[in-house]
């Protein structure tokens, strides 16, 4: 290779990184790998003197229809690995230059099931143990092969974690009858084989979504598909896996390249024994739905498998649980408790009073899901809580809360939140329905892999979840209304009643203040004013129009009139004050925003990095800031360590986001991932974080 044309493969190489241009840059690499050996190593390279020794060898004798079949058998040395036809994110696949008799010819090389190796963010297709690649020799009609001998000039990458290597052999074979049967048998046991019936692939901006023909009986335990096409998906990203009857869907996600494709195969990975199947894929209609199978994340297990559901649902029924004891539930719960114990009503209408409460928490939550899946299932990149990403809603919630605060501090007294129980069934009802609204605000612990579940599972299965999250949510009041003795150990009726009912006030009041923050942060100081007078006037429109009402005097056209004004000013003047950008909040730590691109750079750096995803909604977020991750300690161990600390803000809907939280098997925040310096796979952290929990991993 002339100098200055090895001087351009190099400048063009670091234009192509500059620019990231992945494609352009792993063929500026393939280039200079090939080119820029020493002249002599065609000639020279044996297999002995090589990482990857090579061999050539033949079948035992001629097939029934006179041809051959080769085996490019590969050994490679401990550390060392060799590719796939498709590497991935990195390397380059064999190359071969034949040397055959008059008239034959070679067939498609037939790979065994590659394995995947992640190395600083980069997904690779490779072989680390023994492998052969078999490969058709076809002969002519009534061709001889005694005596006949087939060469090659082979080309592969040879690689380690840290350095890759170009090397190259001529090998022959002369064919004739061989004692190789045992070898050949094993080789060709080590193939996947093709499906008899095609695949069909759906070719999104966003997916690839392939529907493969698979018998419902046959078990897939670690399914993984390695795409024989390049530089049409995200290598690294994550591969979600449905079963439909005898169908298997994979979805992977795009790697943005704006590129058709007119057919499609690849080998697909049934489990970590090395068994597959090929498949060849054509156009066409891929169905949804399906018992998810694979997707990653907090909800699967160490193979990427969905937990069971009673799993699932028993953390959402944990999660809802937790809830109640949330600042903004809590009061509404303890209320509706000291009502019960005030009343001393029948245990039919105890038990029905909590079957009323309890069907207003599980249909708001399910109703709620509903929502969740159908703008998701139209193309919109939501999670959990999404409804906390517009200010709208939490302006609406706002005055919400305020109201509930000032009828707690005796300001006024709606009937579903009084201590007299006028409300009935009709006011538990509406209750359940208002405490599973105000519950938004709070996002609770064990909820995390059930939601995320939810955006992965079938229609009937997610909404299941929402519906035992409702439950959660809603047992306490539940079990008061069926379990006479649990009502019997609420204190007496007595004026302390009153007295406590105020104190209540206090932890709604600091959800009050909490969504003025969340104000602030969405839409500015104006907009959190204008929010917080319209709340103001909201609460001072309850308090006249109850009393005019508790007078006996026309309230409903006061109420519906006012209630009209301040929606015509929230309209008209909300959007108007709106400041939509959004700073970074400070840190102790050296903060990285997160991006997918950001993400790569840091783990190509070599070092640990340790990534977090947050919102100003998110209670559990911020304790756990607080308590592990903005802290002194925790920034001297980190710069000690050389941790790179990334932040992912999901206060605002950002689609970016939403994505990786997805593709991990969440649907929501927190979320906490440890990458470790050696590019492994990326640790999960606990949901609640514990003062040491940082400092230890960037101690190790």
């Amino acid at each position: 290779m002339p100098f200055f044309h090895r001087l351009l493969t190099i400048v063009g190489l670091c234009l192509a990184i500059c620019s990231g241009t992945q494609a352009l840059a792993q063929d500026q690499v393939q280039t200079l790998v090939q080119t820029s050996a020493p002249q002599g190593m065609a000639q020279g390279a044996r297999k002995d003197a090589n990482h990857i020794a090579a061999e050539l060898v033949a079948t035992p004798s001629a097939q029934k229809d006179g041809d051959w079949t080769l085996a490019l058998h590969f050994t490679p040395a401990p550390g060392w690995h060799g590719y796939w036809r498709n590497p991935g994110d990195a390397g380059y696949g064999m190359r071969l230059g034949w040397t055959l008799p008059e008239g034959w010819s070679v067939g498609e090389p037939l790979y065994p099931v590659p394995q995947t190796l992640l190395i600083a963010g980069l997904m690779n297709h490779v072989y680390e143990g023994d492998y052969a690649v078999l490969i058709p020799l076809n002969a002519p009609a009534g061709a001889a092969a005694d005596g006949q001998t087939v060469s090659l000039d082979a080309q592969w990458l040879a690689c380690t974690d840290k350095i890759c290597v170009p090397e190259e052999a001529e090998l022959s074979v002369r064919l004739e009858n061989q004692d190789n049967a045992s070898r050949f048998d094993a080789w060709r046991a080590a193939l996947p084989p093709l499906l008899d019936q095609q695949a069909q692939f759906s070719l999104g901006p966003k997916t690839l979504r392939i529907a493969i023909p698979l018998p419902a009986s046959l078990d897939v335990p670690a399914p993984y598909l390695f795409l024989g096409e390049t530089q049409l998906v995200d290598y690294a990203g994550a591969q979600i896996f449905r079963r439909k009857g005898d169908t298997l869907v994979a979805e992977l996600p795009r790697k943005g390249l704006e590129q058709d494709a007119e057919a499609l195969s690849g080998i697909l990975k049934l489990d970590d024994a090395g068994n597959g199947v090929r498949f060849i894929a054509q156009p066409g209609t891929v169905p949804s739905g399906g018992i998810i199978l694979s997707g990653g994340g907090e909800g699967t297990d160490a193979a990427g498998n969905l937990a069971p559901l009673w799993v699932l649902l028993a953390g959402a029924l944990a999660g809802g649980l937790l809830l109640n004891i949330m600042p903004c539930v809590f009061p509404i719960l303890s209320l509706k408790a000291l009502s019960l114990a005030r009343a001393g009503e029948s245990e039919a209408e105890a038990r029905r009073e909590g079957l009323a409460y309890s069907a207003g928490v599980i249909l708001a939550c399910v109703m709620l899901g509903v929502l969740l899946l159908a703008l998701r299932a139209g193309g919109t990149e939501i999670g959990w809580a999404f409804q906390l990403q517009e200010p709208g809603v939490v302006v609406a919630l706002l005055a919400l809360a305020l109201a509930i605060t000032a009828n707690l501090a005796g300001l006024y007294e709606l009937p579903s939140l009084s201590l007299n129980r006028a409300g009935g069934r009709s006011g538990a009802f509406s209750t359940g329905l208002l405490a599973a609204f105000v519950a938004t605000p709070c996002t609770g612990p064990f909820m995390a892999a059930a939601m995320g579940a939810a955006l992965l599972l079938p229609p009937a299965q997610a909404l299941l979840l929402f519906a035992a999250l409702g439950l959660g949510l809603a047992l306490p009041f539940l079990l008061l209304g069926f379990i006479p003795p649990l009502r019997r150990i609420l204190p007496r009726p007595g004026p302390w009643m009153d007295r406590f009912r105020k104190i209540l006030a206090v932890p709604m009041g600091l959800t009050v203040l909490a969504l003025v923050w969340l104000c602030l942060q969405l839409g500015g100081g104006a907009f959190a004013a204008l929010a917080l007078a319209l709340a103001a006037a909201f609460t001072l429109l309850l308090v006249i129009v109850i009393r005019r009402y508790q007078a006996g005097r026309r309230a409903l056209p006061l109420f519906i009139a006012g209630l009209a004004v301040l929606a015509v000013i929230g309209v008209i003047g909300l959007p108007r004050l709106e400041d939509s950008s959004s700073a970074e909040a400070d840190s102790l730590l050296a903060v990285v925003p997160f991006s997918e691109d950001a993400l790569s750079a840091a783990r190509a750096e070599g070092k640990p990095v340790f990534l977090w995803f947050t919102a100003d909604w998110c209670l559990t977020c911020k304790v756990n800031e607080n308590v592990a991750i903005e802290r002194e300690e925790t920034r001297k161990a980190f710069e000690k360590a050389g941790v790179v600390a990334m932040r992912g803000d999901w206060t605002r809907r950002e689609p970016a986001i939403t994505r990786f939280l997805t593709r991990h098997g969440v649907g929501g925040v927190p979320l906490y991932l440890w990458y470790p310096a050696d590019g492994g796979e990326p640790e999960v952290l606990p949901q609640i974080l514990t003062p040491d929990s940082l400092t230890d991993r960037a101690s190790r």
